[in-house]
């Protein structure tokens, strides 16, 4: 195999960032809307660039999924990506994988959401996911990471974990955000924004 694409997922394959589309599906859109109000202080201390992407993240998801059985959020996550996650996949992105899985190429999903939500759909489709994790303790969810949330550098960090990249003749990347750019520029062939 000599050629390896990576794609980000939210806003890249997807329409929507598929936090709030997991959160809504678990919780029920009451929730997330009255939970958004309970966060907004973390929110705007956030784009106010006072903390950092990981402490809101970590804020977000021990609010709506803390003290959650890991058994019970696994099959949620998976009724989720089975049911729901279809409608906000960008047709041209599948079509994009599907290219390169018929050439023989290496499909990989590196994304900053949860490998919970995603890794399910990627499975499917026999791509590879790389991702955030959430911490569990005593098989309940905490909210918080385990390591670094999966973006920008870290990115980079976890591919090269994963693959010796000097293995590949050929590097395609696809993103859509700032924190995709190190992960672009791995490769010979980048696409920003490709699917819009």
């Amino acid at each position: 195999m000599v050629t390896i694409a990576f794609f980000d997922f939210d806003g890249t394959i997807t329409r929507k960032d598929t936090l709030w589309e997991i959160i809504r599906f678990h919780r029920g859109s009451a929730a997330l809307y009255a939970g958004i109000i309970q966060l907004l202080p973390a929110l705007v201390r956030f784009k106010l660039k006072m903390i950092s992407a990981q402490q809101v993240k970590e804020q977000v998801l021990g609010y709506y999924f803390g003290g959650i059985h890991t058994s019970a959020f696994k099959r949620s996550c998976e009724e989720f990506c089975r049911t729901k996650l279809h409608e906000v996949i960008r047709p041209k992105a599948l079509a994009a994988i599907k290219d390169h899985q018929q050439k023989g190429h290496h499909v990989v999903v590196v994304t900053a959401s949860g490998q919970d939500w995603v890794a399910p759909w990627c499975r499917v489709l026999n791509i590879v996911c790389i991702g955030s994790q959430l911490e569990a303790v005593d098989q309940h969810i905490t909210g918080n990471l385990l390591g670094k949330n999966c973006n920008g550098e870290e990115k980079v960090d976890r591919i090269r974990k994963a693959y010796r990249l000097e293995n590949f003749k050929e590097i395609y990347a696809y993103g859509d955000t700032k924190g995709d750019l190190p992960m672009l520029e791995l490769a010979q062939h980048r696409f920003f924004k490709p699917f819009r």
